[in-house]
């Protein structure tokens, strides 16, 4: 059994559901707290209608978001191992939503969303960990280069 992540940070939402559909996923988990963006077609409304546009399933785990308290503590300090050491603690009491994730990876090939392009910097990175520790759930960590990316990169070598 294999869950997947990708963050959406330089990435349109087509570019994202792109790379969902290219690796089979079946259903897109959205673990932000509040599924709100402002980037265009992110917002939870709109990126569940896309995805099901797409014969891509959307679910919400807002329980498996990171608390805005936590989220605005980084903001501030930019202290990963702060971070990690609270959201570990939070996570670690939400053992039923971590079921609920793990009973619908089993069945069908899920993706975690958030922004982050640097799953290394996200929750993403802290719930996979959590799920993967028991030995029965493979992680992948997607990554996509927005095509805005590439274009700057041509033109570096240009």
């Amino acid at each position: 059994m294999t869950l997947m992540t990708l963050g959406y940070e330089g990435l349109d939402v087509h570019a994202f559901l792109g790379e969902l559909k290219a690796n089979r996923v079946a259903t897109l988990v959205d673990v932000r707290e509040l599924p709100l963006s402002r980037k265009k077609g992110f917002s939870k409304s709109t990126l569940a209608a896309e995805a099901k546009a797409v014969g891509i399933e959307y679910v919400h785990f807002p329980a498996l978001g990171c608390p805005r308290e936590i989220r605005k503590d980084y903001y501030g300090d930019r202290d990963w191992g702060r971070y990690k050491k609270r959201f570990n603690a939070y996570l670690h009491k939400q053992n039923t939503e971590l079921e609920r994730l793990r009973a619908l990876a089993e069945k069908q090939v899920c993706c975690l969303v958030c922004f982050e392009a640097d799953y290394r910097l996200c929750h993403r990175s802290l719930i996979t960990a959590a799920l993967a520790g028991e030995g029965r759930m493979q992680i992948r960590h997607l990554a996509v280069r927005s095509p805005a990316s590439f274009a700057g990169l041509e033109a570096a070598f240009a």
